[in-house]
């Protein structure tokens, strides 16, 4: 089954609250959307459960298994992570920084198998990096970077992903095409994906459900029409909103109100 859940999660920056009982489940085949304003504790959250950050109080169960058991090696082959991309530096390739996603899995000889660098393959074409195979990472815009980190996490393999703000830096059909992947491998892999995101049109097109962070605070959780509610976004965003119904989907379409 492969769920995440959290219970209950506290964590700190120094002697201030930066997550307080945060409380909720990502599933198996689930896409659940991340959001908040700025500062709210999304991508203190994504730390939090990626072991970066220490929690204060809490825990995070794989599979009713507390993951703050697993080794370091066992984590990553359970858990990958997609940061926000921050113009990566360094001398490894594009191709060599993919590759490092299947280091939870090597053998005691750290050498790549022909099945390691099939998976790397995989990854490179799903995410459209096979082009920029020999190229640096200094060398790539931080679009290009943000599509080398996901193609990195596709290679780790893993059931579980937390991803915060993948569409960073791409433009909309790069954006459009990593949310599609996302959908089918969900679909497909049964995956748990947990991901940080700002637009929130395109939460309610991909999110199977949608989580409300505020001030560190869990707000709201629930289905995209039941968390994307106008009364709901403008006292968390604190600026008027309008939620109306899209004529051909269904789902929220939000607009802000400028005047």
């Amino acid at each position: 089954m492969n769920s995440l859940e959290i219970r209950d999660l506290t964590a700190h920056y120094g002697d201030v609250p930066a997550l307080q009982g945060v409380d909720f489940t990502v599933s198996s085949g689930e896409i659940l959307a991340l959001i908040g304003p700025n500062g709210a504790g999304k991508s203190t959250l994504i730390r939090a459960l990626s072991g970066v950050l220490p929690v204060c109080g809490g825990e995070v169960l794989l599979d009713g298994e507390d993951i703050a058991t697993f080794t370091p090696k066992r984590r990553a082959q359970h858990v990958a992570v997609v940061p926000q991309s921050r113009q990566l530096g360094g001398a490894f390739t594009v191709r060599q920084t993919v590759t490092l996603g299947r280091t939870a899995h090597l053998g005691w000889l750290g050498k790549a198998t022909p099945q390691d660098e099939a998976k790397v393959d995989w990854a490179m074409e799903k995410t459209s990096t096979h082009n920029l195979s020999d190229r640096r990472l200094a060398e790539i815009s931080g679009g290009e970077q943000q599509r080398v980190l996901l193609a990195r996490a596709l290679a780790q393999d893993t059931p579980v992903l937390l991803l915060d703000e993948p569409t960073n830096h791409l433009d909309l059909g790069y954006q459009v095409s990593l949310l599609a992947l996302l959908r089918k491998l969900v679909d497909e892999q049964k995956l748990a994906i947990l991901m940080a995101m700002h637009d929130l049109n395109q939460v309610a097109g991909c999110a199977d459900r949608v989580a409300l962070l505020v001030g560190g605070c869990l707000k709201g959780i629930g289905t995209p029409r039941e968390v994307l509610t106008n009364s709901k976004l403008e006292t968390a965003y604190r600026t008027p909103l309008e939620v109306v119904e899209h004529p051909k989907t269904g789902l929220p379409l939000i607009t802000t109100k400028i005047k």
